[in-house]
């Protein structure tokens, strides 16, 4: 009977049903760096991202006066949100340009999302920038004797069909507040890793696994590397795919092998429409940490799992007896569920017949024995 386990998971065949993912819009403006042309005693531009409208950024009146957000890398900006001032001088904010772009030096080079006509006191105003590509995020003001106060700034972001949103992941070992679920939520950990990344000990053959909950085709994965430190780490790092939790899912076929990432930034490796479940990082090795800011998984499903199977079983059990078929079936997909298939249903597509099998007469001297 194990034999037949093994060999009906072999035959189960699996075909996508072409359903994409949802997109994710995520605010990253609490991801990276900002600035602004000039400081006004402590109104700093980090109080513009600090999730908390009431304290604000503000630069003294000077020409073109400016406030400007590093992402620290390219992304899609969906739109972007402005929270007005609300205690005074809520007129200020008028003719301000929203500009999106990967200029760091002339603010006035990059490419405009819009232009804020006015925003009423304490209100806060969405902009589209219909998935503008750029680094940097730039609130300027043209003229002369113009102040930008931005009471706060969020910036959304968009990741298209990506897998990995809001499944269940798990490490072999986890160290501090670096958790497993750190390397999927979105936020590639550049300026705060401790609370962005995740991280095991140090350890032999560490790893960390992916539930995507059902079968899916993966077409690529994305690992966005540490930032400040350490890049070498992930060097070696095996991307694995499949439907079998043996050996942590780790026994599972090889997507790719991480030669190096270099820091802080995002590597693409192709999988060729590998099926599976679960998606697994492991460094082969000794004394090994494995630190994950991010990872990405994108393709194709969930794939529906079905076959037809004809069995033939010897057993003294009758199968025309309706309980003793239901039993054989969980019996099965109970077995199925130990080799990391599961969320499978079984059924007859047709009633078993039974065989009777007639023994041969035996020679008298075998009679006489048995009796």
């Amino acid at each position: 009977m194990r034999v037949f386990f093994r060999s009906l998971s072999l035959l189960l065949g699996f075909f996508p049903l072409q359903m994409k993912a949802d997109e994710k819009e995520v605010n990253a403006a609490g991801w990276g760096t900002v600035s602004q042309s000039i400081l006004y005693l402590n109104w700093y531009p980090q109080n513009a991202v600090d999730g908390r409208p009431t304290t604000c950024s503000h630069t003294p009146s000077q020409s073109n006066p400016w406030w400007k957000l590093d992402l620290l890398k390219v992304y899609s900006v969906s739109r972007v949100v402005i929270t007005n001032r609300q205690d005074c001088c809520n007129e200020r904010i008028n003719g301000a340009e929203i500009r999106v772009g990967t200029n760091s030096s002339n603010v006035f080079s990059n490419p405009i999302c819009a232009v804020i006509s006015s925003i009423p006191a304490g209100a806060s105003y969405s902009y589209s920038c219909n998935r503008m590509e750029g680094q940097y995020v730039i609130v300027v003001i043209p003229g002369n004797s113009r102040i930008v106060s931005l009471c706060e700034v969020e910036v959304y972001v968009v990741y298209p069909g990506n897998l990995a949103a809001g499944r269940s992941v798990t490490q072999s070992s986890t160290i501090n507040s670096w958790f497993a679920e750190q390397a999927i939520d979105f936020n590639p950990g550049f300026t705060h890793p401790q609370l962005a990344c995740s991280s095991t000990t140090s350890q032999t053959n560490p790893w960390w696994r992916l539930d995507l909950h059902q079968i899916y085709r993966v077409s690529r994965v994305v690992v966005t590397n540490r930032r400040n430190c350490c890049p070498e780490r992930i060097n070696g790092a095996e991307i694995r795919i499949g439907n079998s939790l043996e050996n942590n899912g780790n026994n599972n076929p090889i997507c790719a092998v991480i030669s190096s990432i270099p820091a802080g930034v995002s590597s693409n490796y192709t999988c060729n429409e590998m099926e599976g479940r679960y998606v697994n990082l492991i460094i082969p090795g000794d004394s090994r940490f494995l630190t994950l800011c991010e990872v990405e998984v994108y393709g194709e499903g969930p794939c529906v799992k079905q076959t037809f199977v004809k069995l033939k079983l010897k057993s003294s059990r009758s199968l025309s007896e309706a309980t003793e078929r239901v039993q054989l079936l969980t019996q099965l997909e109970s077995a199925l569920a130990g080799r990391g298939i599961s969320n499978v249903t079984l059924r007859w597509s047709q009633l078993p017949e039974q065989e009777v099998m007639r023994k041969e007469v035996s020679p008298a001297k075998c009679a006489q024995r048995k009796t």
